[in-house]
C-alpha cells in the first residue's frame, strides 16, 4: 500500500500496513551505518491502493526518508537484467526486497529504513532473510555486508553466533580486518560467547593478513576454552606458520595432532610439503612425505613432484632420481613436471651424461618427454653449445 499526501477519497483511515515506529539499536561497527530512530509518520489524509505494498515516510522533519515505491520503467538496463535473473522460485516477499535493493538509491533514503519497511510490511521470517542474504552473496552485491549487519539487529532474523561468524569470515576473505574485529566486538556486546569456530575464523583472517602474533594469541584463546581442538583449528594455525615462513613450527603442531590421533586435511600436508620443497629442506620434506602416507593419504604425481623438487633445489640429483624411481615402483605414472625436475637437478650439478642416461631409460620404458622437460633440455644444451654432440651421444646410446 502506498501512503499519499492527497486523494479524492476524503475519509480514508490509516494504512493497514503501519509505519515503522521501532527503535533501531545504535551500532558503531561494521560498515559504520549511523544509528536510526524511525518516527511514527503523521496520519495521512487519504490513500490509494495498488497490487504491491508500498510505504512512504512523510514526516517533514526527517532529513533522510525512504519511500517504498513500485519499481517502474525508469530503471537502468543493468538493474532490469539483475531483476530478471532473480530465481523463479523466490517468494514474492523476498523478491520485493531484492528489487528494492537492486534499485536502491541512498539519496532517497537509508538502507536501514528500507529493511525496516520490509520487516514492518512483509513480516519476514528468518528463512526469508536467509534467502535474501544468499542471493546477495551469490551475486556479490555491494550491499551484502550492510544488509547482513542490519539483519543482525532485527528480531525477525533471530541472529545466532554462526551468523556473526559468516560475516567475520566474509570480511576476512576480503582482508577487511577492522570490520571483522568490529563484528566480533559487537557479537560479544550482545552476549554471544566466542566458540572454537569463530576464533578459528579469526586465526585464519589474521594469518592471511600476515599478523602471526594475533593469530598465535587467538589460537591460545581457543585452547583456553577447555575443549578438544579439532583438525580445522590445528590446520588453520599450521597454515599460519607456513604463510609466515615457519614450517618447522607448523610441523610441530602436526606432530601434536598425531599424538592426539587427529589427522589434518590433505591440503595442510601438501602446503607443509610445498614449504619445505620450495626451500630445499630435504629432511623436512621427507618427514612430511612419510607423515602423509601414515595419515592414509596416497601420494600422487604432484606430491612426489614436491619431494623431487626439494632434492632439486638442494642440488641432490641422485636423491631426486631415487625419489623419481620410487614413484614409478609405486605404480604412479610420472608426469612431465617430474621428469623436468630430475633433469633440472642434473643440470644444477652439470651432470650431462647422467641426464642423457636418464632420458634413454625413459625412452626404453616408453615414457615420452613432454613440453616442459624438452624446453629445459633445449635451453641447457644451447647454453653448453653442445647440441650436435648431444645428438651424437643419443645415437650411440640408442645403438646399445
Amino acid at each position: 500500500m502506498m501512503v499519499t499526501s492527497a486523494c479524492s477519497i476524503p475519509h480514508c483511515s490509516y494504512s493497514p500496513f503501519p509505519i515503522i515506529n521501532k527503535q533501531i539499536y545504535p551500532q558503531s561497527w561494521g560498515n559504520g551505518n549511523p544509528s536510526l530512530s524511525l518516527k511514527q509518520a503523521t496520519k495521512p489524509s487519504s490513500c490509494t491502493f495498488s497490487n504491491e505494498p508500498q510505504i512512504a515516510f512523510i514526516d517533514a522533519e526527517e532529513k533522510r526518508r525512504f519511500k517504498w515505491v513500485e519499481i517502474g520503467p525508469g530503471i537502468t538496463e543493468e538493474q532490469r537484467q539483475a531483476i530478471d535473473k532473480l530465481p523463479l522460485k523466490m517468494t514474492k516477499r523476498c523478491k520485493a526486497l531484492m528489487k528494492q535493493i537492486i534499485c536502491f538509491n541512498p539519496e532517497k533514503g537509508s538502507l536501514e529504513d528500507l529493511l525496516g519497511a520490509w520487516v514492518n510490511v512483509m513480516k519476514p521470517r528468518r528463512a526469508d532473510w536467509l534467502v535474501v542474504l544468499k542471493e546477495l552473496k551469490i551475486t556479490e552485491h555491494p550491499l551484502y555486508f550492510q544488509v547482513a549487519e542490519i539483519a543482525l539487529l532485527e528480531e525477525t532474523f533471530e541472529a545466532n553466533i554462526r551468523d556473526y561468524t559468516k560475516i567475520i569470515h566474509g570480511y576476512g576473505k576480503q582482508n577487511r580486518l577492522r570490520e571483522a574485529e568490529n563484528i566480533l566486538d559487537a557479537m560479544k556486546r550482545r552476549g554471544f560467547i566466542c566458540d572454537q569456530v569463530t576464533l578459528t575464523t579469526m586465526v585464519h583472517m589474521y594469518s592471511k593478513a600476515g599478523n602471526l602474533k594475533l593469530a598465535e594469541d587467538t589460537f591460545e584463546e581457543i585452547k583456553l576454552l577447555g575443549q578438544q581442538l579439532d583438525k580445522r583449528s590445528y590446520g588453520t594455525m599450521i597454515m599460519a606458520y607456513i604463510r609466515a615462513g615457519m614450517p618447522e613450527q607448523g610441523e610441530g603442531l602436526l606432530k601434536e595432532m598425531d599424538n592426539l590421533e587427529i589427522y589434518a586435511g590433505s591440503e595442510v600436508y601438501k602446503a607443509l610439503l610445498r614449504a619445505y620443497s620450495t626451500n630445499g629442506y630435504t629432511d623436512g620434506a621427507q618427514r612430511v612425505f612419510g607423515a602423509i602416507q601414515l595419515a592414509g593419504i596416497s601420494p600422487d604425481a604432484k606430491l612426489c613432484g614436491l619431494l623431487i623438487n626439494a632434492y632439486q633445489v638442494a642440488g641432490q640429483s641422485e636423491e631426486a632420481r631415487v625419489a623419481f624411481e620410487n614413484m614409478r615402483r609405486a605404480g604412479l605414472e610420472p608426469s612431465d613436471k617430474c621428469v623436468a625436475l630430475v633433469l633440472a637437478a642434473y643440470e644444477k650439478q652439470n651432470k650431462l651424461n647422467k641426464a642423457l642416461e636418464f632420458l634413454m631409460d625413459l625412452e626404453r620404458d616408453g615414457i615420452v618427454v613432454g613440453k616442459e622437460a624438452s624446453s629445459l633440455l633445449a635451453q641447457w644444451f644451447k647454453k653448453l653449445g653442445v647440441v650436435e654432440q648431444v645428438e651424437q651421444v643419443l645415437r650411440e646410446f640408442a645403438a646399445k
